[in-house]
């Protein structure tokens, strides 16, 4: 628990070094992120889709692939993560937005129980549970995972109205960067000049390659990123909370008891609720096709486990809050 303490506070103390670095330069990694994922694209659709066999089936599944790429990056990097004391969001109306199934919640499927509310000690406001004080916007935000000042290029705080945008951004961007390695392959040996197959292309075959070989390690780091946030999502819990959560099993442990996450309802209904499809939901086609839609919790209440109103092994006083930041910021300094 010492050695992982250790390690969670020295991967914190380089990420704040970075953001003093890379901070003010946010912008410019969204600017970088759209002209490689763009080139990237660029290369593919006008060099691998003509060489498909059947590309009257290929080519289509292909555009929507990429289109949920771009269209989740967009919704990522211009909603709002939810900061406390923005006006409510409401469900739109428009093109990009889904109707629900039927009314968002059945009691007889989750209990949906409001939230304790305290005072953050660093900007004032009152907040409800799971939100956390972001030190780089200065604001409480509902939900708050983590910010990305450049990351995969989102510079701005991932909560509870864009996480699932994240996510989704995420899996696509993987699925595409897959795609574009093994559908590739064969366009790599001709723009080497393996197969002494001219290379005809208006895409240089340099630029054809970069790309290629970008493609590669992005589908393998954004795949381990992925993985990382499905399971949290699956165990019910953020990036944040799962490391509260490894102190408060500590804490449980060291009294005799077991620590029960209260927001755990079990993998299947964690992904369910994360992506809002199912019964009285969301159509689960949403997942496929790049449409807006809303969570199912406001950010002050949320789904828990019967018979648990908090965390069972934590007692009152003992919640974490931003404080811990705060001894971190001793230590720094």
């Amino acid at each position: 628990m010492i050695c992982a303490r250790r390690v969670f506070r020295c991967f914190r103390r380089l990420e704040r070094f970075a953001d003093r670095i890379t901070g003010a330069a946010g912008p410019w990694f969204v600017a970088l992120a759209i002209i490689l994922i763009s080139l990237g694209s660029l290369s593919f659709f006008t060099i691998v889709p003509p060489t498909l066999p059947f590309p009257w089936l290929t080519t289509p599944a292909c555009i929507l692939v990429a289109l949920n790429m771009f269209m989740h990056y967009y919704y990522v990097c211009t909603i709002s993560p939810g900061f406390i004391g923005d006006p409510p969001v409401l469900p739109g109306s428009g093109l990009l937005w889904a109707p629900p199934l039927r009314r968002q919640f059945s009691s007889s499927s989750v209990e949906i129980v409001k939230a304790r509310m305290s005072r953050c000690r660093k900007c004032g406001e009152m907040r409800p549970e799971r939100a956390h004080h972001c030190r780089i916007c200065n604001k409480c935000v509902l939900k708050f995972d983590h910010h990305c000042p450049c990351g995969i290029g989102i510079n701005q705080c991932v909560g509870i109205h864009n996480e699932r945008h994240f996510v989704l951004f995420m899996a696509y961007l993987v699925l595409s960067t897959f795609l574009f390695s093994v559908l590739g392959l064969p366009r790599v040996f001709d723009a080497l000049g393996m197969t002494f197959v001219p290379w005809t292309h208006a895409i240089p075959a340099f630029c054809f390659l970069m790309s290629y070989m970008l493609s590669i390690v992005l589908c393998l780091a954004v795949f381990i990123m992925l993985l990382w946030h499905i399971w949290g999502i699956a165990k019910g819990e953020t990036s944040v909370e799962a490391q509260d959560h490894e102190i408060y099993r500590k804490i449980a442990k060291d009294r005799g008891e077991a620590f029960v996450n209260s927001y755990d309802l079990g993998k299947r209904k964690n992904l369910a609720l994360f992506f809002n499809v199912g019964r009285h939901r969301y159509p689960p086609y949403t997942l496929i096709l790049p449409f807006r839609i809303m969570p199912y919790s406001d950010g002050f209440s949320w789904a828990r486990r019967d018979g648990l109103q908090r965390h069972h092994g934590v007692r009152e006083g003992e919640e974490l809050t931003d404080e811990f930041d705060e001894d971190e910021d001793e230590e720094i300094r």
